[in-house]
């Protein structure tokens, strides 16, 4: 039996390696809860977040979620689900969702960043993640996909996201850190 314990930070290795071998490697982290495995161009990330990364990817999934439950978008959370296109490229978002009905790729997919690395980016779009959100020292950067490239945005362009008072979501992820009801009581009112 393995047994993990909880660390405040997160834990990155980055090898080279194929598709096959990502392919075996993933088969060997099955069975390990909360590991997170992508693949790019050859590169294999093995990401096991600490609590910190976890707390805040849960915020995040809780006020977004309460926002498109408030405004009555109809959607699926597809949380951390693996990503892919066979041979090419794998991610495992912190969160996603897909708007309006279930889809094999998802229309937004957020990520929690604590450990620096490689830009994220190129893997969405290989996927065709219409909008990319970052959570990274404290500031919430926004990317929607326009033809093959990313652009920052201010608000999403998803629809019914468009809505979305960036500023509030950013202000409440950073007093959640804190006090969690507060940050819910202040989103709820706003929104």
């Amino acid at each position: 039996m393995t047994q993990l314990l909880q660390q405040s930070t997160d834990q990155r290795i980055v090898i080279q390696g194929t598709w096959a071998h990502f392919k075996l490697i993933q088969q060997g982290f099955e069975a390990t809860p909360g590991a997170k495995l992508s693949y790019y161009q050859g590169t294999i990330e093995i990401l096991m977040p600490g609590e910190d990364h976890e707390f805040f990817s849960r915020v995040i999934h809780y006020l977004v979620t309460t926002f498109l439950l408030k405004q009555g978008i109809k959607f699926k959370m597809t949380g951390a689900k693996t990503q892919e296109k066979p041979g090419e490229v794998s991610a495992q978002a912190d969160e996603s969702y897909c708007l309006g009905g279930s889809k094999p790729i998802p229309d937004l997919s957020i990520e929690v960043i604590f450990s620096s690395g490689a830009n994220k980016l190129p893997r969405y779009r290989a996927l065709g993640v219409i909008e990319v959100w970052f959570w990274e020292d404290g500031v919430l950067t926004l990317h929607h996909l326009r033809g093959n490239e990313y652009e920052q945005i201010e608000r999403s362009e998803l629809p019914g996201l468009e809505q979305l008072d960036t500023n509030l979501l950013r202000r409440c992820i950073l007093i959640a850190e804190s006090d969690f009801a507060e940050a819910v009581q202040v989103f709820q009112q706003s929104i």
